[in-house]
């Protein structure tokens, strides 16, 4: 069993910056694939970043401005956002798998790809 714990979410003006963080307990992190996700009221939840083996990916929309990284001492996965917009209000879930492989496009960014789920912190931005 994995649980994860997310933090850092807020109130920010349109520009501004957020750091959340995803503390894990039950698995070190190092072995997992990690994924940000995020989910605005009355739309579906949809990929973020994640970062699997030390590779990272971002979602386009948030390429340039957001940023995942890990840091395996405290086995925590942050993600650095930047730039914000009001259109990043959405409620961000930190996300693990212990999958090692997906089949299919886009498989490793799809919501099913992922076993386990935080609580989710609100991310408010605002115009």
């Amino acid at each position: 069993q994995v649980q994860l714990v997310e933090s850092g979410g807020g109130l920010v003006q349109t520009g501004g910056s957020l750091r959340l963080s995803c503390a894990a307990s039950g698995r070190a992190f190092s072995n997992l694939a990690v994924g940000w996700f995020r989910q605005a009221s009355g739309k579906e939840r949809e990929f973020v970043a994640r970062i699997r083996w030390n590779t990272e990916y971002h979602a386009d929309s948030v390429k340039g401005r957001f940023t995942i990284s890990i840091d395996n001492a405290k086995n925590t996965v942050y993600l650095q956002m930047n730039s914000l917009k009001p259109e990043d209000t959405a409620v961000y879930y930190c996300a693990a798998s212990t999958k090692s492989y997906c089949l299919g496009y886009g498989c490793y960014e799809s919501v099913g790809f992922f076993e386990y789920w935080g609580q989710g912190t609100q991310v408010t931005v605002s115009s």
